[in-house]
This record gives C-alpha cells, structure tokens and sequence, in this order.
C-alpha cells in the first residue's frame, strides 16, 4: 500500500500544477509586471521544494531537512533554496513582509498566517491552492500538508502575504 502522505502531497502537487498553468495562461493573455510574471513561474518551484520536505520532522528554532523545522525555519528555507530569498526566522516579522493578499485571491506560494498561540500571526505555512496549505505544525509533528477550510484552521486564519522577487 502507498505512503498516505506521498498520496496526500501528491494530490496537492497536481492541484497546485493546474492552478500554476491556469495562472501561466492567463500571463500570456494579459502580461502582468515582471515581478508577478517571476513569482508565478516561482510558484511551482517553491510548491515543489515544500512538498519535498513532508515527513520532516518538526524542531522548535530548527532550520534544516537534516535537524527539522519549525514553521518559520521551514518556510524561510523553502524560499532561500527555491528563490534565493531570505525571510526573518519569525512568523510575525514575516507577516510584514511582502504584499497582503486577500483570502479569495490566494495563489500558490503564498504564506498563509494563524493565530495558534493565542497571539496573531504565531503560524506560518505555503499555500498550494485549493484551500490547502503545507507548513510545520509543532512539537511531535513534522512538515504536512493541511486543509485551511477545516475548522480549527479557518477560525484562526489571520491574513497571507505574497512575497515579491525584485
């Protein structure tokens, strides 16, 4: 029988390819600016580097595949090895960074922010379209991949940022 979360990852990597190439034709028909242009290309990269890391295991203050992640550790690593940037080691100074984005125009490679430890943006993940998002939950856990409609994580939704390549 195969890996549930090989099956799992995999059924959000072929959600997010479809919605990478409804994006890349719609650059084609409408050229958006360069950035947007760039990040859309850099969506599938990131969105591939991320679901690399499922199964990894989760590490408070914890920065690599080889020791684990926690949630800003993983994100901050997706995107220095997928697009050579680099983020704050915190959710909350990563909420600061880049461009809000509005829920109903989330894209893949988006960050995705919660509210899980009582305090706003506490949590940070990758969304990879279709309201789902993958990240580093906490201690005993490790990097998966998670639907954001399901209860706990729409009620402590707090807002997503779009990060830009200059």
């Amino acid at each position: 029988m195969a890996n549930p979360k090989i099956i799992q990852a995999a059924v959000a990597l072929a959600a997010c390819l479809s919605m990478s190439a409804l994006a890349d034709e719609r650059v084609q028909q409408d050229p958006p600016p360069s950035f947007l242009a760039r990040a859309t290309s850099g969506a599938s990269t990131l969105v591939m580097s991320a679901l690399e890391l499922v199964g990894i295991r989760y590490r408070r203050g914890g920065t690599s595949p080889e020791t684990g992640f926690d949630c800003s550790g993983f994100v901050d690593h997706v995107f220095r090895e997928g697009l050579g940037m680099i983020l704050p080691h915190n959710a909350s100074a990563m909420s600061k960074s880049g461009e809000k984005v509005a829920k109903e125009e989330l894209q893949p490679g988006d960050l995705v922010f919660f509210n899980t430890m009582r305090h706003a943006f506490s949590h940070v993940g990758i969304y990879l379209g279709e309201n789902r998002f993958v990240h580093a939950p906490a201690s005993g856990g490790e990097v998966r991949v998670e639907d954001m409609t399901v209860p706990y994580w729409a009620k402590r939704f707090n807002g997503a940022r779009r990060m830009t390549v200059d």
